[in-house]
């Protein structure tokens, strides 16, 4: 046998020619594998590139001539950014000055695209955040076919936020935030939480929350006949201590760290909502991106021992962490897992606080302004439920010029200002011929405001609109929603604004502060921007 020559290899060692094939051969393998990863890497890049230039320009190019042709403007876009730049320009001037006095046309402070851009622009505008469109259209018959639809054809979304997922931090993955078969498997869970006669249940907890929080308001009243106070902080404080408790067998002290760290996520997700989002963005490294993972972290892991703490007293009960956690060992369609009670519980710490909360705060403002409906209301609190009983079921029923009272706060001064809905599919929403794509906004507060609606007299409170046997249009009013997405926690907000409403009345005479500056701005909600500074008396 010839044998095979040896040669040096460059590391010193000897390796047979005879072997050289397959050693090339492997190699050629790998360098083909590599190049074939390139180019699958290539072509994964373009594609995505196509994709981004597909939905960042030729997208909005083509709903925005749609809309053009049926003469719907708005103003110039960027085309990254769309209107974000000038609606926080116009927003910042707005906000800049409180208003010259105490009324209720706040509306071009507030939300002032919907007087600057629909006076330029006419009605129904557009305007754009990114590359998706907001339709601003507005009136009852529109607002009652859009949120009533039952086809699919406008779909639920959180308020703002878009496809942006770092404007979804706060209630994006709870049901104010969830759509389509996800939404209705937790509204199906949560709902019994919230249904008349259980929040009836609650009332002695709820009594037992405000009447602490008044005893230390008679403390103040000890040494002075009037003394001054931000309702605002008070039932901010109120309404989260009675969330903590009837929904989650908690107190507002054990949840204090998470509604601190909401209030800091807060405006993180609004600067998010008013802001291009590039996809991809959140994970890039930035001061304000590790703020948002670690406040978000830090809620779920606060959320997640809340619940644990709470797990043995609740797991029998039928509050809302109750319900949950039956839910989370069930074997059927209802199951629900650990971290999306999280979710749940996130959106209700922030959602149940803040609704009722400021609801409380401009109804007591109100009634500070117009005595002669705070006379009327207390002298009704004094006649069906006396000086020094508590408020029960039965007699909360019976306070119907409470009940006006609380409505036209909701009409003049509601939570959220607009609501949005995506439209799944070209639609046809009365005259218009609206592209699928497109976001339809309906500008609650605008409506609520509507002369031709609500009469000459629409800016003033008058709460004798919602007498016994006085009805408007379902579209006309619409506070907390209507059709199947209707807020889940009316009831409980109603309730409790009632009683901690009379409450106060039975106790305390108010009267606005000189000090308080009237300045509505919306945030997440409409919040009184310097505070509710009353001054307070003992009756």
């Amino acid at each position: 046998k010839r044998k095979s020559k040896q040669r040096v290899n460059s590391f010193g060692s000897s390796t047979s020619e005879g072997s050289q094939t397959p050693f090339r051969i492997a190699k050629l393998q790998a360098m083909g594998a590599v190049a074939a990863l390139l180019l699958a890497g290539l072509l994964a890049a373009l594609t995505y590139v196509l994709r981004l230039v597909h939905s960042i320009l030729w997208v909005p190019h083509r709903l925005e001539r749609r809309l053009r042709r049926q003469g719907i403007r708005g103003p110039p876009r960027s085309l990254l950014s769309g209107n974000a730049a000038e609606y926080v320009a116009m927003t910042k001037a707005a906000q800049s000055a409180p208003l010259a006095s105490f009324h209720h046309g706040f509306i071009g402070r507030a939300a002032p695209q919907y007087r600057e851009w629909a006076a330029r622009y006419g009605r129904p505008f557009v305007f754009w955040f990114g590359p998706r469109p907001r339709l601003v259209v507005s009136g009852p018959e529109v607002a009652k076919a859009v949120l009533t639809d039952s086809t699919g054809a406008f779909e639920k979304g959180t308020t703002g936020s878009g496809n942006n997922p770092q404007a979804r931090q706060l209630i994006g993955e709870g049901l104010v935030g969830l759509t389509g078969e996800k939404w209705a498997h937790h509204r199906r869970v949560i709902s019994p939480a919230f249904n008349m006669e259980r929040v009836k249940g609650w009332i002695p907890e709820m009594s037992a929350i405000t009447s602490s929080m008044l005893d230390k308001w008679e403390v103040q009243g000890e040494t002075r006949a009037e003394f001054e106070i931000d309702v605002n902080k008070e039932f901010h404080t109120l309404s989260a201590d009675v969330i903590s408790c009837v929904a989650f067998g908690s107190s507002y002290e054990e949840g204090k760290r998470i509604f601190q760290l909401q209030d800091e996520q807060i405006q993180l997700v609004i600067l998010a909502m008013r802001t291009f989002y590039f996809p991809g963005f959140r994970y890039v490294p930035t001061k304000k991106n590790r703020r948002r993972h670690s406040l978000n972290k830090e809620i779920r892991n606060s959320l997640r021992r809340l619940i644990e703490i709470n797990r043995n007293k609740c797991e029998d009960s039928k509050n809302l962490l109750g319900l949950m956690l039956s839910a989370s060992k069930a074997d059927n369609e209802f199951k629900m897992g650990i971290e999306e009670i999280i979710d749940e519980c996130k959106t209700f710490y922030f959602a149940g606080k803040e609704t009722t909360a400021n609801l409380l705060t401009w109804a007591t403002l109100l009634l500070a302004l117009h005595q002669e409906w705070q006379h009327k209301a207390r002298d009704e609190v004094l006649q069906v439920c006396g000086k020094n009983e508590h408020p029960n079921a039965e007699t909360l029923s019976s306070l119907k010029i409470v009940n006006m009272v609380l409505k036209e706060t909701l009409r003049l001064y509601p939570p959220a200002l607009f609501v949005n809905r995506t439209v799944a599919r070209d639609v046809k929403l009365g005259k218009l011929d609206i592209p699928a794509g497109t976001q339809v906004n309906l500008p609650i507060v605008d409506i609520h405001h509507d002369v031709g609606i609500w009469g000459v007299n629409a800016e003033e409170f008058d709460p004798s609109r919602f007498a016994d046997g006085k009805s408007y249009h379902l579209g006309a009013y619409f506070p907390f929603g209507i059709g199947p997405a209707i807020c889940v926690g009316q009831n409980l907000a109603m309730v409790e604004a009632k009683l901690v409403l009379a409450m106060v009345l039975q106790r305390f005479a108010f009267d606005v502060s000189p000090s308080y500056v009237h300045a509505p701005m919306m945030v997440m909600t409409l919040q009184p921007q310097y505070g509710a500074q009353l001054l307070i008396r003992k009756i």
